[in-house]
Protein backbone atom coordinates (compact mmCIF):
# COMPACT_ATOMS: atom_id res chain seq x y z
CA UNK A 1 0.00 0.00 0.00
CA UNK A 2 1.19 3.43 -1.07
CA UNK A 3 2.06 6.46 2.18
CA UNK A 4 0.27 8.24 0.40
CA UNK A 5 -2.27 8.38 -3.05
CA UNK A 6 -3.70 11.54 -4.38
CA UNK A 7 -6.44 11.36 -7.74
CA UNK A 8 -7.03 14.41 -9.15
CA UNK A 9 -6.81 16.89 -6.15
CA UNK A 10 -7.60 20.82 -6.84
CA UNK A 11 -7.99 23.85 -4.17
CA UNK A 12 -8.80 27.18 -5.59
CA UNK A 13 -9.16 30.54 -4.18
CA UNK A 14 -11.48 32.77 -5.83
CA UNK A 15 -10.69 32.84 -9.23
CA UNK A 16 -6.94 31.45 -8.05
CA UNK A 17 -5.94 27.80 -8.55
CA UNK A 18 -3.65 27.29 -6.43
CA UNK A 19 -3.41 23.50 -6.97
CA UNK A 20 -4.53 22.38 -10.46
CA UNK A 21 -5.72 18.40 -10.86
CA UNK A 22 -2.71 16.88 -8.97
CA UNK A 23 -2.36 12.79 -8.97
CA UNK A 24 1.13 10.80 -7.67
CA UNK A 25 1.94 8.58 -4.87
CA UNK A 26 4.67 8.35 -2.13
CA UNK A 27 6.02 5.23 -1.41
CA UNK A 28 6.18 3.74 2.52
CA UNK A 29 9.43 4.60 3.98
CA UNK A 30 10.68 6.85 1.39
CA UNK A 31 11.68 10.67 1.64
CA UNK A 32 10.08 12.36 -0.89
CA UNK A 33 10.15 15.85 -2.14
CA UNK A 34 7.85 18.46 -3.25
CA UNK A 35 10.07 21.17 -5.00
CA UNK A 36 9.73 24.15 -6.42
CA UNK A 37 9.09 28.29 -5.65
CA UNK A 38 6.67 30.10 -3.05
CA UNK A 39 3.55 30.09 -4.73
CA UNK A 40 3.87 26.87 -6.49
CA UNK A 41 1.10 25.37 -4.27
CA UNK A 42 3.75 23.07 -2.04
CA UNK A 43 2.14 24.03 1.32
CA UNK A 44 -1.33 24.56 0.07
CA UNK A 45 -1.13 20.80 -0.90
CA UNK A 46 -0.03 19.97 2.46
CA UNK A 47 -2.57 21.45 4.12
CA UNK A 48 -4.85 19.55 2.28
CA UNK A 49 -3.35 16.69 2.76
CA UNK A 50 -2.93 17.16 6.64
CA UNK A 51 -6.68 17.87 6.77
CA UNK A 52 -6.39 21.55 7.39
CA UNK A 53 -7.90 22.71 4.37
CA UNK A 54 -11.07 21.46 2.19
CA UNK A 55 -10.24 20.02 -1.34
CA UNK A 56 -12.74 21.96 -4.41
CA UNK A 57 -12.50 18.91 -5.87
CA UNK A 58 -10.15 15.64 -6.03
CA UNK A 59 -9.35 13.10 -3.52
CA UNK A 60 -6.12 11.79 -1.64
CA UNK A 61 -5.75 8.95 0.93
CA UNK A 62 -3.00 9.47 4.04
CA UNK A 63 -2.15 5.74 5.25
CA UNK A 64 -5.22 4.60 3.43
CA UNK A 65 -7.57 7.27 5.15
CA UNK A 66 -9.59 9.41 2.74
CA UNK A 67 -8.62 13.21 3.86
CA UNK A 68 -12.53 14.29 3.09
CA UNK A 69 -14.27 11.67 4.71
CA UNK A 70 -11.67 10.40 7.87
CA UNK A 71 -10.22 13.42 8.93
CA UNK A 72 -9.49 11.96 12.26
CA UNK A 73 -7.75 8.58 11.55
CA UNK A 74 -5.74 10.86 8.70
CA UNK A 75 -4.92 13.25 11.57
CA UNK A 76 -3.84 10.32 13.91
CA UNK A 77 -2.15 8.82 11.40
CA UNK A 78 0.96 11.25 10.51
CA UNK A 79 2.70 14.03 12.25
CA UNK A 80 3.26 17.85 10.70
CA UNK A 81 6.14 20.20 11.51
CA UNK A 82 5.38 23.82 10.05
CA UNK A 83 8.11 26.12 8.83
CA UNK A 84 6.91 28.67 11.78
CA UNK A 85 8.44 27.53 15.15
CA UNK A 86 5.67 25.80 17.59
CA UNK A 87 7.93 25.33 20.15
CA UNK A 88 7.47 26.68 23.81
CA UNK A 89 10.79 28.06 24.50
CA UNK A 90 9.99 28.84 27.78
CA UNK A 91 9.83 25.06 29.07
CA UNK A 92 12.57 22.53 28.28
CA UNK A 93 13.24 20.52 25.23
CA UNK A 94 11.66 17.14 27.08
CA UNK A 95 8.68 19.13 28.41
CA UNK A 96 7.66 20.25 25.03
CA UNK A 97 7.92 16.87 23.92
CA UNK A 98 5.94 16.06 27.37
CA UNK A 99 2.87 18.39 26.48
CA UNK A 100 2.48 17.50 22.69
CA UNK A 101 2.29 13.66 23.84
CA UNK A 102 -0.49 14.34 26.42
CA UNK A 103 -2.66 16.03 22.93
CA UNK A 104 -2.26 12.94 21.57
CA UNK A 105 -3.89 10.95 24.92
CA UNK A 106 -0.45 9.16 25.73
CA UNK A 107 -0.33 8.15 29.09
CA UNK A 108 2.39 8.95 31.25
CA UNK A 109 4.44 5.28 31.19
CA UNK A 110 3.93 5.71 27.27
CA UNK A 111 4.97 9.36 27.48
CA UNK A 112 8.32 8.74 29.89
CA UNK A 113 9.20 5.67 27.39
CA UNK A 114 8.50 7.86 24.12
CA UNK A 115 10.23 11.06 25.02
CA UNK A 116 14.11 9.91 25.69
CA UNK A 117 13.83 7.96 22.45
CA UNK A 118 12.99 11.33 20.35
CA UNK A 119 15.23 13.16 22.32
CA UNK A 120 18.13 10.60 21.03
CA UNK A 121 16.74 10.37 17.68
CA UNK A 122 16.96 14.34 16.86
CA UNK A 123 20.18 14.28 19.02
CA UNK A 124 18.93 16.30 21.88
CA UNK A 125 19.40 13.95 25.35
CA UNK A 126 21.77 15.66 26.51
CA UNK A 127 20.33 19.01 26.56
CA UNK A 128 17.03 17.63 27.35
CA UNK A 129 16.40 19.61 30.54
CA UNK A 130 17.54 22.66 29.45
CA UNK A 131 15.06 25.29 28.13
CA UNK A 132 14.64 26.25 24.76
CA UNK A 133 15.16 29.58 24.55
CA UNK A 134 18.66 28.87 25.45
CA UNK A 135 18.85 26.06 22.14
CA UNK A 136 20.49 27.24 18.85
CA UNK A 137 18.11 27.30 15.49
CA UNK A 138 19.23 23.95 14.11
CA UNK A 139 18.26 22.88 17.92
CA UNK A 140 15.02 24.32 17.95
CA UNK A 141 14.46 22.97 14.42
CA UNK A 142 15.10 19.26 15.72
CA UNK A 143 13.03 19.46 18.43
CA UNK A 144 10.16 20.59 16.18
CA UNK A 145 10.94 17.63 14.58
CA UNK A 146 10.78 15.76 17.35
CA UNK A 147 7.57 16.69 18.41
CA UNK A 148 6.24 15.34 15.28
CA UNK A 149 7.27 12.17 15.92
CA UNK A 150 6.38 11.74 19.70
CA UNK A 151 3.29 9.76 18.59
CA UNK A 152 5.08 7.66 16.08
CA UNK A 153 3.24 8.85 13.12
CA UNK A 154 3.62 6.45 9.68
CA UNK A 155 4.07 9.63 7.82
CA UNK A 156 5.92 12.74 8.84
CA UNK A 157 5.61 15.94 6.54
CA UNK A 158 8.38 18.94 6.84
CA UNK A 159 7.48 22.09 5.57
CA UNK A 160 10.55 23.77 4.40
CA UNK A 161 12.45 22.73 7.31
CA UNK A 162 15.84 24.36 7.01
CA UNK A 163 14.38 27.97 5.96
CA UNK A 164 16.27 30.05 8.17
CA UNK A 165 19.30 28.16 8.82
CA UNK A 166 22.87 29.19 8.29
CA UNK A 167 24.43 26.60 5.61
CA UNK A 168 26.48 23.78 8.66
CA UNK A 169 23.17 23.61 10.62
CA UNK A 170 21.02 22.94 7.40
CA UNK A 171 23.62 19.72 6.42
CA UNK A 172 23.37 19.07 9.90
CA UNK A 173 19.36 18.85 9.85
CA UNK A 174 19.71 17.15 6.69
CA UNK A 175 21.59 14.20 8.62
CA UNK A 176 19.17 13.92 11.57
CA UNK A 177 16.25 13.35 9.10
CA UNK A 178 18.19 10.71 6.97
CA UNK A 179 18.89 8.86 10.25
CA UNK A 180 15.24 9.25 11.90
CA UNK A 181 14.31 7.76 8.28
CA UNK A 182 16.22 4.73 8.30
CA UNK A 183 16.09 3.93 12.35
CA UNK A 184 12.00 4.75 12.33
CA UNK A 185 10.57 4.05 8.82
CA UNK A 186 8.74 6.42 8.91
CA UNK A 187 7.36 7.97 6.14
CA UNK A 188 8.33 11.63 4.94
CA UNK A 189 7.22 14.63 2.69
CA UNK A 190 9.35 17.65 2.72
CA UNK A 191 8.48 20.30 0.78
CA UNK A 192 11.42 22.69 -0.58
CA UNK A 193 12.58 25.63 -2.63
CA UNK A 194 16.03 24.51 -2.37
CA UNK A 195 17.67 22.72 -4.92
CA UNK A 196 20.71 20.96 -3.09
CA UNK A 197 18.04 19.90 0.05
CA UNK A 198 15.72 17.82 -2.57
CA UNK A 199 18.79 16.77 -4.05
CA UNK A 200 20.79 15.55 -1.01
CA UNK A 201 17.82 14.10 1.01
CA UNK A 202 14.80 12.82 -1.69
CA UNK A 203 14.57 9.29 -2.68
CA UNK A 204 11.74 11.01 -5.51
CA UNK A 205 10.97 14.57 -6.17
CA UNK A 206 7.88 16.39 -7.46
CA UNK A 207 8.60 19.41 -9.59
CA UNK A 208 6.01 22.10 -8.69
CA UNK A 209 4.95 25.37 -10.74
CA UNK A 210 2.14 26.91 -10.78
CA UNK A 211 -0.01 24.63 -8.59
CA UNK A 212 0.97 21.80 -11.52
CA UNK A 213 3.36 18.73 -11.10
CA UNK A 214 5.56 18.96 -13.95
CA UNK A 215 8.05 15.90 -13.09
CA UNK A 216 8.16 12.91 -10.60
CA UNK A 217 11.61 10.92 -10.56
CA UNK A 218 14.60 10.14 -8.67
CA UNK A 219 16.94 13.39 -8.40
CA UNK A 220 19.33 11.37 -10.54
CA UNK A 221 16.92 10.32 -13.66
CA UNK A 222 15.56 14.15 -13.95
CA UNK A 223 18.92 15.57 -14.10
CA UNK A 224 20.30 12.80 -16.34
CA UNK A 225 16.98 13.64 -18.63
CA UNK A 226 18.89 16.55 -19.38
CA UNK A 227 21.49 14.09 -21.06
CA UNK A 228 25.02 15.48 -21.12
CA UNK A 229 26.68 18.81 -19.18
CA UNK A 230 25.64 22.32 -19.10
CA UNK A 231 27.63 24.99 -19.79
CA UNK A 232 26.59 28.46 -18.97
CA UNK A 233 28.22 31.57 -20.82
CA UNK A 234 27.70 34.99 -18.65
CA UNK A 235 27.02 37.27 -21.64
CA UNK A 236 27.52 41.07 -21.70
CA UNK A 237 24.60 41.80 -24.25
CA UNK A 238 21.84 39.24 -25.48
CA UNK A 239 22.61 38.10 -28.51
CA UNK A 240 19.11 36.68 -30.91
CA UNK A 241 22.00 35.83 -33.41
CA UNK A 242 23.72 33.40 -31.15
CA UNK A 243 20.40 31.37 -29.96
CA UNK A 244 19.60 31.35 -33.60
CA UNK A 245 22.97 29.71 -34.28
CA UNK A 246 22.66 27.65 -31.40
CA UNK A 247 19.37 25.73 -32.94
CA UNK A 248 21.47 24.95 -36.01
CA UNK A 249 24.15 22.66 -34.04
CA UNK A 250 23.18 18.85 -33.68
CA UNK A 251 25.48 18.42 -30.44
CA UNK A 252 23.63 21.13 -28.85
CA UNK A 253 21.01 19.28 -26.91
CA UNK A 254 18.95 22.30 -25.52
CA UNK A 255 19.64 25.78 -25.05
CA UNK A 256 17.86 28.45 -22.37
CA UNK A 257 17.76 31.84 -21.83
CA UNK A 258 18.82 32.59 -18.20
CA UNK A 259 19.87 35.82 -16.23
CA UNK A 260 23.76 35.23 -16.83
CA UNK A 261 22.81 34.28 -20.41
CA UNK A 262 22.64 31.34 -21.70
CA UNK A 263 22.59 27.77 -20.62
CA UNK A 264 24.08 25.03 -23.34
CA UNK A 265 23.08 21.31 -21.98
CA UNK A 266 25.63 18.99 -24.59
CA UNK A 267 27.38 15.77 -24.77
CA UNK A 268 31.15 16.13 -23.54
CA UNK A 269 30.94 19.66 -22.98
CA UNK A 270 34.79 20.02 -22.11
CA UNK A 271 34.77 19.38 -25.88
CA UNK A 272 32.60 21.78 -27.38
CA UNK A 273 33.42 24.89 -25.03
CA UNK A 274 35.72 26.06 -27.42
CA UNK A 275 32.80 25.62 -29.81
CA UNK A 276 30.53 27.52 -28.04
CA UNK A 277 32.89 30.40 -27.70
CA UNK A 278 34.11 30.87 -31.46
CA UNK A 279 29.74 30.41 -31.70
CA UNK A 280 29.27 33.16 -29.16
CA UNK A 281 31.93 35.25 -30.85
CA UNK A 282 30.55 35.00 -34.29
CA UNK A 283 27.02 36.12 -33.39
CA UNK A 284 28.77 39.38 -31.16
CA UNK A 285 28.41 38.39 -28.21
CA UNK A 286 30.72 39.78 -25.73
CA UNK A 287 31.31 36.87 -23.17
CA UNK A 288 31.60 37.64 -19.48
CA UNK A 289 32.10 33.74 -18.14
CA UNK A 290 32.19 30.31 -18.81
CA UNK A 291 31.26 27.44 -16.49
CA UNK A 292 30.96 23.80 -17.21
CA UNK A 293 29.19 21.50 -14.75
CA UNK A 294 27.02 18.62 -14.68
CA UNK A 295 22.99 19.17 -14.45
CA UNK A 296 21.74 20.21 -11.51
CA UNK A 297 17.98 20.19 -10.23
CA UNK A 298 18.16 24.11 -10.87
CA UNK A 299 18.85 23.17 -15.00
CA UNK A 300 16.21 20.58 -14.83
CA UNK A 301 13.78 23.37 -13.39
CA UNK A 302 14.59 25.67 -16.17
CA UNK A 303 14.41 23.09 -19.03
CA UNK A 304 10.63 22.21 -17.94
CA UNK A 305 9.71 26.14 -17.16
CA UNK A 306 11.69 28.05 -18.86
CA UNK A 307 12.43 29.83 -15.78
CA UNK A 308 14.64 29.32 -12.61
CA UNK A 309 13.22 29.34 -8.91
CA UNK A 310 14.28 32.74 -8.17
CA UNK A 311 13.02 34.31 -11.19
CA UNK A 312 9.61 32.38 -10.34
CA UNK A 313 9.52 33.38 -6.88
CA UNK A 314 9.92 36.97 -8.10
CA UNK A 315 7.05 36.80 -10.73
CA UNK A 316 4.92 35.50 -8.19
CA UNK A 317 5.37 38.36 -5.81
CA UNK A 318 4.87 41.02 -8.88
CA UNK A 319 1.81 39.28 -9.59
CA UNK A 320 0.65 39.17 -6.03
CA UNK A 321 1.87 42.95 -5.93
CA UNK A 322 0.23 44.18 -8.80
CA UNK A 323 -3.21 42.20 -7.25
CA UNK A 324 -2.66 43.80 -4.29
CA UNK A 325 -4.23 40.29 -2.99
CA UNK A 326 -1.92 37.36 -1.36
CA UNK A 327 -3.00 33.96 -1.43
CA UNK A 328 -1.55 33.23 1.80
CA UNK A 329 -3.99 35.53 3.40
CA UNK A 330 -7.04 33.92 1.76
CA UNK A 331 -5.84 30.14 2.72
CA UNK A 332 -4.63 31.73 6.66
CA UNK A 333 -8.36 32.74 7.05
CA UNK A 334 -9.84 29.27 5.82
CA UNK A 335 -7.70 27.15 7.71
CA UNK A 336 -8.21 29.49 10.85
CA UNK A 337 -12.13 27.98 9.73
Amino acid sequence: MDAIRVEGLTKEFDAVTAVDGLSFAVEQGEIFGLLGPNGAGKSTLINMLVTLLDSTSGTARVNGYDINDETGDVRDSLGIVFQEPAVDEELTGAENLAFHARMYGKRKAEREQRIPEVLELVGLADEADQPVESYSGGMQRRLEIGRGLMHEPAVLFLDEPTTGLDARTRRDTWGYIQRLNEQSDVTIVITTHYMDEADFLCERVAIMDHGEIVAVDSPESLKDSLGGDVVTLGLENSSRELFARLDEQPWVREHTETEEGVAVTMAHGDTRVADLVRLADEAGASIASVDLRKPTLENVFLSLTGSTISEREASVADRREEDGEDRTTAEAAEVAE
